[in-house]
């Protein structure tokens, strides 16, 4: 992998133009004084010093020293790769602003928590620069294990080295465990903080002993040090992703945040209905986007899945919490991701679950369209303490708002051992069938949409209107199986269906192509939500009677015993693992050419 420079900037972290003799690819590393020097960082630190009650020169010591520390630590460095503060600089961002949020809010507390007033005045000024402590190095383990920095010399730095020195490349690691920095503050944090601080605070006890658990990423151990250093730390992110929506449209186009950022303009601009005097997808406000919950997520999924985006959540609970981390809709009065409100038209009321955006996410300046001349009025409580959809018994034509069981949310792609590309094959997902029964009620002019092929063959089928009519329904599904292999194969054409990889659901093995099962007829579910009102006028959930229409086309080869499903052996440098699914007749069915087979899947079957 080559070296990862392309970062986004924002207004007051500048990156310094290069100098002459600046290597290609390399950041200069500077002083603490000359990256503290933006305006921004400038009105961060006077926000510090004015939640200490200190003298300037007190200040500079407790605060301001390891301050500057931390900046020529992590350098121009940023927060993260996709998520927050995803641009040079953002680490330093991040932890000033986490600093200044968490003493803001340690106004509100005398600490220690149950003691007496002179011990908590006694104890003030530690607890106050404590938690300013664990608040700026809540994160930086990210810059021991999360980025490789390699100086322009071509010698690896590490954080225990002391702060960066000269020119540097940095990159993220790739496969990295995300839950590992939590841990790692542990190799660095002496770095930041003096032996004079460190043995100042291990004078108070609990004090003491809330740091080093936040600092080893043990919040459940930590008090109310480690909720104030969590509500901090939310409170940065949300600013960074959700206080502006301009900065959501300006993540990195390859970025989680972006790609939900633009399915969501896509659909509310090309698919869903807006301000009904009736049944409607959503009603615009002057304070908000209202988008009914369900329908927006199923949609949403199906455009993200269609457009080759993997690690979409089944479960509407965890795709609403995805959302809500990344700042796309905003927190109902509890901090949970779905609201509950009444529609009024004048003629029409309906009580729905939405989920809330700004409209500056989806529209810019001339382009908002008309407000609803209804009212859309907020109930008092929305959502369970799982955030998860309510049930509300009153449909509208477009709306299903029934009770909903959804298949558990399946990790968004497990980790695989760094440094064994073999072993990201062996996290093929989903290896457990489950069932569901859901319930959708539809408009008749919702239909399957396809991209014609671009190469024809006996196999070709035609675009298929799936018609919510009961008399049609028996038709429909009959067409189902063929609709379902050209969408595999115009999926592999598109490489929007990778193959032969750990994401793949399509494998090349005995010279044919083999089928993982039930994730890819999941995935086809997924992304066409209409199925569900065939589903269940069968008694199905939706990918079963994908897979079920499939196995009528009777394209599979069956095994010399008459079963349907072939086992195949995935094997690795350290593990071996076992995949089920079809092995088709004809290659060509999905495949235009040929394919090499997948030298680490072996049929297993007799």
């Amino acid at each position: 992998m080559g070296w990862t420079l392309k970062w986004r900037k924002t207004k007051g972290s500048p990156v310094p133009e290069p100098a002459a003799d600046l290597a290609i690819g390399c950041l200069r590393a500077e002083s603490a004084k000359a990256l503290m020097a933006t305006p921004r960082r400038t009105k961060l630190i006077e926000h510090i010093w004015q939640r200490t009650s200190l003298s300037r020169q007190q200040f500079d010591r407790l605060y301001l020293e390891p301050l500057h520390r931390f900046a020529e630590l992590v350098q121009h460095l940023p927060a993260s790769r996709n998520h927050h503060h995803a641009y040079h600089g953002g680490m330093l961002d991040h932890g000033l602003e986490i600093v200044a949020y968490a003493l803001k809010m340690r106004q509100s507390y005398l600490l220690p928590l149950g003691t007496n007033p002179e011990t908590q005045a006694a104890q003030t000024e530690a607890w106050t620069a404590g938690i300013a402590y664990a608040a700026l190095l809540h994160d930086i383990g990210k810059v021991a294990v999360d980025v490789e920095v390699s100086l322009a010399s071509g010698k690896r730095w590490h954080p225990w080295h002391g702060a960066i020195k000269g020119d540097y490349r940095f990159r993220f690691v790739e496969d990295r465990d995300y839950k590992l920095h939590a841990a790692a503050a542990g190799l660095i944090y002496n770095q930041v903080l003096s032996a004079r601080i460190m043995d100042w605070l291990s004078g108070f006890p609990e004090l003491w002993s809330a740091l080093v658990y936040v600092l080893a990423g043990q919040y459940e151990h930590a008090g109310i040090l480690g909720e104030l250093v969590i509500q901090a730390d939310r409170a940065s992110v949300a600013q960074e992703l959700g206080g502006n929506p301009i900065r959501a449209v300006d993540a990195p186009k390859q970025s989680l945040q972006r790609q939900l950022v633009d399915g969501l303009r896509h659909l509310v601009n090309d698919q869903l209905k807006l301000n009904q005097p009736e049944a409607s997808d959503g009603w615009l406000t002057q304070d908000g986007l209202w988008l009914v919950s369900k329908t927006v997520a199923d949609k949403l999924r199906a455009y993200l899945l269609a457009q080759g985006i993997e690690g979409i959540p089944s479960s509407n609970s965890t795709f609403f919490n995805i959302l809500q981390d990344h700042g796309i809709i905003q927190p109902n009065a509890e901090g949970k991701a779905i609201w509950k409100a009444y529609v009024d038209s004048g003629h029409w009321q309906m009580t729905l679950t939405f989920l809330k955006l700004s409209p500056a996410l989806i529209w810019s300046g001339d382009e908002r369209p008309a407000t609803f001349v209804g009212t859309v009025t907020e109930h008092a409580s929305a959502t369970d303490k799982n955030n998860e959809e309510p049930v509300i018994n009153d449909q509208p034509a477009l709306v299903d708002s029934q009770a909903i069981t959804l298949n558990p949310s399946p990790a968004p792609l497990a980790v695989p051992d760094p440094g064994d590309a073999v072993d990201d094959l062996l996290t093929l997902l989903g290896m457990q069938e489950t069932s569901e029964q859901t319930v959708r009620t539809l408009p008749k002019e919702e239909n399957i949409i396809h991209h014609p092929p671009t190469t024809t063959s006996e196999h070709d089928v035609r675009i298929v209107s799936l018609d919510t009519n009961p008399l049609h329904i028996s038709n429909n599904r009959n067409k189902l199986g063929d609709e379902f292999i050209r969408w595999v194969r115009q999926g592999v054409i598109e490489h929007r269906i990778i193959i032969n990889d750990a994401k793949a659901k399509i494998h090349s093995v005995a010279d044919t192509a083999f089928i993982v099962t039930p994730e890819i007829f999941q995935r086809y579910a997924q992304e066409h939500p209409e199925l569900m009102q065939l589903a269940k006028a069968e008694s199905l959930s939706d990918w079963r009677l994908v897979q079920r229409a499939f196995e009528k086309l009777g394209i599979h080869k069956k095994r010399d015993d008459g079963l349907n499903i072939w086992t195949c052996e995935v094997k690795g440098p350290r593990k071996t693992r076992s995949v089920k699914g079809y092995l088709l007749q004809d290659y060509s069915v999905i495949f235009t050419e040929k394919p090499y087979n997948n030298p680490y899947l072996t049929i297993i079957n007799p």
